[in-house]
């Protein structure tokens, strides 16, 4: 069987935020890959080399708003990494053949989405000849690549449980965190229900691997809860006063015969000194499997919190950046973890 990294690939990469930018520098220093291209948002960025953009030297790629110049390119993949999922530039993209890998989650479960949007994007992905694929670290390769290689030495399994946690005392973003995540308000304040998103995020996750399985959800069911600093406690995006959120936990539960089989709980915390007091690990992942070949896996970011930020947006871009020849071999369609070949980074 011919391996697809063999290959040489033409690659666009499309949005340079956190996660784009790690990615845009990956492609360039890719032994397989060549840029083709670059799509921005603002008018500051545009016109500036690629090179620049993420911190290495001239890459001899100007980066554009324009997105018939990236179609026109005819490049072979699209990493798809906007804020925000606009399904007209997916099917254009998909349109013009080029393939597209993405770390937005819309596509982990092609079952998940509107009827309407899919079948407007298969449509796309037909008339094209391309295929689209969702990855990344949470959702991706924690929701769905490890448990299905943990389930792969199971022939009775119980229930599977995700556990991530992710210390953001460091997290100098005022904005995220007391804004948009309510840290720092009284309980009574804080709306509960925006972690019932979670259903949204790793539903399909947990759908597809059931699915995998043959052991599909009966439904999926989210929820989530907060616990208060016991002190006053100084982070970096501010100061938390006693009684105030300090800590979130969201849990998405896909329930077979009355009872989760599969679950993935996110632990956010600016202080462990906690009421009541949670377990709270390191930033990383805890997976446990309780089968007839029972496991306990712990993985943990051996990152100081000073480094976090620099470093996180890593575990996201470069499995995206890995998927890139195996969804370029792919055929049309949208392709799922379970469709694709086990992803295998090309190093050398």
């Amino acid at each position: 069987m011919t391996d697809a990294r063999q290959s040489r690939y033409r690659v666009v990469q499309w949005a340079t935020g956190n996660i784009g930018t790690r990615a845009l520098r990956a492609v360039i220093e890719h032994p397989r890959l060549d840029l083709a291209g670059v799509y921005v948002h603002t008018s500051a960025k545009a016109g500036r080399d690629a090179g620049e953009l993420c911190g290495l030297g001239p890459a001899g790629v100007a980066a554009t708003r324009d997105i018939g110049e990236i179609t026109a390119l005819g490049a072979d993949c699209v990493l798809y990494m906007p804020r925000a999922c606009d399904f007209g530039e997916v099917c254009r993209l998909l349109e013009s053949g080029a393939n597209i890998v993405t770390t937005r989650g819309e596509f982990h479960h092609p079952g998940s989405l509107d009827p309407a949007v899919r079948e407007r994007v298969e449509r796309a992905c037909e008339r094209g000849g391309a295929s689209i694929h969702s990855t990344g670290s949470s959702p991706g390769f924690v929701s769905e690549a490890l448990p299905l290689v943990l389930t792969s030495i199971q022939r009775r399994l119980d229930g599977l449980t995700i556990d991530e946690y992710a210390d953001l005392s460091r997290r100098d973003s005022p904005g995220l965190l007391f804004d948009v995540m309510g840290f720092g308000k009284p309980p009574a304040e804080f709306d509960r229900a925006r972690l019932s998103h979670g259903r949204a995020s790793f539903g399909p996750s947990l759908r597809l691997v059931a699915e995998a399985l043959g052991m599909p959800l009966d439904s999926v069911e989210a929820g989530g809860e907060a616990a208060t600093a016991s002190r006053r406690t100084a982070i970096a995006a501010g100061t938390l006063e006693p009684g105030t959120v300090a800590a979130q936990r969201l849990t998405v539960s896909g329930m077979r015969g009355g009872r989760p089989v599969l679950r993935f709980r996110a632990v956010w915390y600016c202080t462990a000194d906690l009421d009541p007091a949670w377990d709270v690990r390191p930033t990383g992942w805890h997976v446990t499997v309780d089968g007839d070949a029972p496991l306990d896996v712990e993985l943990r970011f051996p990152v100081p919190l000073e480094r976090m930020a620099a470093t996180s947006p890593a575990y996201t871009a470069n499995r995206a950046v890995n998927a890139v020849p195996f969804v370029c071999a792919a055929a049309p369609g949208i392709r799922t973890a379970t469709d694709l070949p086990h992803i295998l980074a090309t190093l050398g």
